[in-house]
């Protein structure tokens, strides 16, 4: 029997790695892997030129294609990308900004677009915690010193009371920070005033891993950014979505085993210090698997991104899982 042939892109991760490198083969696939420079240019292709059959999508990306009246694709229960986001808030310390409620009434930028999958995240824990909501806020959206196009290909939906502007190409959200012209930023990637040291700029949460620590204890909830997305039509296939599933699984599985055995050596294949460390912490605060797959083990982080992408105004209605996943994959 032939085997189906698939296009499937997704960034250079190390739970995709064993997928790419043919270490881990997809059933009655003959899959042919792509990347690109950074993982917003996968999404354009997927979502602008069809150019892959499966392929990962942030959040926010894939649900802003339900604003078409036919959606094109559906998610898999696959979670690509996963990160704390109370450490992607920078603030200039210059403008008196000591705690979450001094955000009220600040400008504040925001990378690429307003509600990209690194600011919903922010934006919701700051309305939920601490009662600071986006409208009480003046937003500028940009870019910063990493090269990237504007995002063009997915409709830029944001509440009509919003105060909401828009930087030209050229300007530099991470300068702006550094001068002062804006007060706060929430960025996906560090922006190099940060990266560099300088006075003028620090973090909200200075203590964020901390935090962050303290979120999931309290709520469960690693945040989810990127999913992974197919073709509707696809949904007719189920064998085919079940077998790109496992793989995924088995590959991210692998990854898991590698930095376990990899603590008997103390990580020494490794040149990060007291990484095995970290890995321990993480596994006595998340458990074996804290990067889990599968609907059952993420439906109150993938709640609360929907929930959250309603109530910021980027979808006209709140949608549930079962809106959005492939129906033979709820069961996972």
């Amino acid at each position: 029997m032939a085997r189906r042939k698939l296009d499937i892109a997704f960034w250079n991760y190390d739970r995709t790695r064993l997928l790419s490198d043919g270490s881990v083969p997809l059933e009655g696939v003959e899959a042919s892997f792509h990347s690109a420079r950074i993982v917003p240019e996968i999404f354009e292709h997927m979502i602008k030129d069809r150019a892959y059959d499966v392929s990962e999508l942030g959040m926010t990306y894939f649900l802003r294609t339900f604003d078409c009246s036919d959606p094109p694709f559906l998610a898999l229960p696959i979670f690509l990308n996963r990160c704390f986001r109370h450490s992607a808030i920078y603030i200039n310390k210059q403008k008196g900004i000591n705690r979450p409620e001094d955000l009220v009434g600040k400008r504040i930028g925001e990378l690429a677009l307003y509600g990209h999958d690194a600011g919903i995240i922010p934006k919701g824990i700051l309305s939920d915690e601490f009662g600071v909501k986006p409208d009480q806020c003046r937003w500028i959206v940009g870019g910063i010193d990493l090269p990237m196009k504007p995002v063009d290909f997915v409709s830029h939906l944001a509440p009509p009371s919003l105060k909401l502007e828009w930087a030209d190409e050229h300007v530099d959200l991470g300068e702006l920070l550094e001068r002062g012209d804006i007060d706060a930023l929430i960025s996906a990637d560090v922006p190099k005033c940060v990266l560099e040291g300088s006075r003028r700029v620090g973090r909200l949460f200075e203590d964020y891993e901390a935090v962050e620590r303290d979120y999931f204890r309290r709520t469960g909830i690693f945040p989810i950014m990127h999913l992974v997305a197919v073709h509707r039509e696809l949904a007719d296939e189920p064998h085919i979505l079940r077998a790109v599933y496992d793989g995924f699984c088995k590959a991210k599985d692998g990854m898991i085993e590698q930095y376990e055995k990899g603590l008997t050596f103390m990580q020494v294949a490794n040149m990060i210090p007291w990484f095995a460390h970290l890995i321990e912490r993480d596994r006595a605060l998340m458990g074996r698997d804290w990067w889990p797959y599968g609907l059952s083990a993420n439906r109150a982080a993938v709640d609360v991104v929907l929930r959250y992408h309603h109530e910021q105004g980027l979808t006209k209605r709140l949608f549930r899982c079962e809106d959005i996943f492939a129906p033979s994959l709820l069961d996972t």
